[in-house]
């Protein structure tokens, strides 16, 4: 036979500093980084999409046919 007892948080160490740090939790902290790191991917993101309509310009019919002239020249 096996016997639980449940020992009060405050005879615990253990379960006395678990209850305090939860108590003490605040989160915003946390919730400012992730917001920053949120507004970095997103301006990565952004950046990313530029540089991409960037290489679709570089390539347009203009370009080409500038170039096409210079090796005719």
């Amino acid at each position: 036979n096996f016997h639980f007892f449940l020992i009060p948080a405050s005879t615990n160490p253990k379960a006395a500093l678990k209850s305090k740090i939860v108590a003490e939790f605040r989160p915003q902290s946390l919730i400012d980084e992730l917001l920053l790191y949120k507004r970095s991917e997103d301006q990565i993101e952004l950046k990313e999409k530029q540089l991409s309509t960037m290489r679709v310009d570089v390539c347009s019919t203009e370009t080409l046919k500038c170039l096409k002239g210079k090796d005719s020249a």
